[in-house]
């Protein structure tokens, strides 16, 4: 990275780039499934535990 702004490109607003964000983050969770895999007990309750946090945050 050049540490420059090359100004033939416009900015976006804060609306705007959140819902693109928002969109990409929808997709990767579409496309993107966690993958059943045989985890030690103790972390297959850690990750549920944060799956369980994550989701009581978004509500």
């Amino acid at each position: 990275m050049t540490g420059r702004i090359d100004s033939s490109f416009e900015l976006i607003d804060h609306k705007t780039c959140r819902s693109i964000c928002d969109a990409v983050g929808e997709r990767l969770q579409q496309n993107l499934r966690p993958v059943k895999n045989d985890l030690p007990p103790y972390l297959a309750q850690l990750m549920d535990e944060l799956r369980r946090r994550d989701g009581a945050g978004s509500g």
